[in-house]
């Protein structure tokens, strides 16, 4: 399906009334572009760790919205402008050109696939897209398919790459492993094909959860889903993820949430990864001790250098013994025993 994309020139100061006055004309979603610095208050609750170096901002915002191309457009530009000029009573509106460009769902949706090809996180470990061939496979690799889909994780992150390998030295055969924030399930994967006998994936995206399940079958592990929304049976499902023995499980919930820290009390577990961000899991390292066997190990990344002395002042204040900490990049990892 073709798109028109309408790109507003407007201000930053506008911009809220502009998105109120185009939501009265029924364009629900817009998309704003400008330059101004992201709030410390807005920081923590996207739990973003590196802000983007933006240019000054100089009042200019851009503001977008799509319509089918078969859609007329003509009456609704009409009303835009003059839902502009009155807004212009109250708000310096800037220039108020719209420009037009044409789109397709494809240019969304797959694009992105041109740049993820097969490679290797370390001599025996091949993260392969399942669209793609694998042109050289030596004897005794381990070849993960992942197909992202909406869900976040090529497997392509140092934060990812290290959880890999972190899960590698750990998993010595039979675990049990807790994955907090599975994205497309890489690491879930990982631990079944390295040894675990089961794992439980957890995330606070459904779509993700479905991905993940995806992402299992596509590696002919065995799976199952369980998507904890609001009204679900928590006593079944939980009753579900402690009996199983083999295979794979999801589960969608938020990993700082009550409820989500309900259901999965009373399962414990050898390994418990999660590559989420230094804001997820300095609260988490006071929970996570709860979900582990004595001495479990905790393995956590997704932390930026700049707040690596954070965690671990987090780990060691819940009992938790640093065994290793490792760095790719700018990215932090650590592997800590539950005292």
């Amino acid at each position: 399906m073709k798109w028109k994309k309408f790109t507003l020139k407007t201000t930053t100061e506008a911009v809220e009334l502009v998105s109120v006055m185009l939501a009265e004309l029924g364009i629900d979603a817009v998309e704003i572009e400008d330059n101004r610095p992201i709030s410390e208050e807005d920081r923590k609750r996207m739990f973003i760790d590196i802000l983007p170096e933006l240019p000054p901002d100089e009042g200019t915002a851009f503001v977008s919205f799509y319509l089918e191309e078969e859609e007329a457009a003509e009456g609704l530009l009409i009303a835009i402008r003059d839902g502009l000029a009155e807004l212009d009573l109250f708000v310096d509106t800037g220039e108020k050109t719209i420009t037009v460009s044409e789109t397709e769902d494809t240019d969304w949706i797959d694009n992105w696939k041109e740049f993820f090809h097969p490679f290797r996180v370390d001599d025996t470990i091949i993260i392969k897209p399942t669209w793609e061939t694998l042109d050289e496979k030596r004897d005794g690799d381990m070849v993960i398919e992942i197909d992202p889909g909406t869900a976040f994780g090529t497997g392509s992150h140092e934060t990812t790459k290290l959880c890999i390998l972190s899960l590698k030295k750990q998993i010595k055969g039979g675990e049990k492993v807790l994955d907090l924030g599975c994205g497309s399930g890489i690491l879930s994967i990982a631990a079944r094909k390295l040894g675990a006998s089961y794992v439980l994936g957890t995330d606070i995206d459904e779509n993700a959860v479905l991905v993940s399940k995806e992402n299992t079958e596509q590696n002919h592990l065995d799976s199952m889903v369980s998507l904890m929304l609001p009204g679900a049976d928590l006593a079944a499902d939980k009753e579900v993820f402690s009996a199983a023995e083999n295979g794979c499980g999801y589960f969608c919930c938020n990993v700082l949430s009550e409820e989500c820290e309900t259901a999965l009390l009373g399962i414990s577990y050898d390994i418990v990864v999660a590559n989420i961000l230094a804001d997820v899991i300095v609260p988490l390292a006071g929970i996570v001790g709860s979900f582990l066997k004595p001495d479990g190990i905790f393995i956590s990344s997704g932390i930026i250098y700049t707040k690596a002395e954070e965690v671990k002042e987090a780990l060691l204040a819940n009992q938790f013994e640093i065994m290793e900490q490792t760095k790719m990049g700018d990215w932090v990892s650590y592997t800590a025993r539950r005292k």
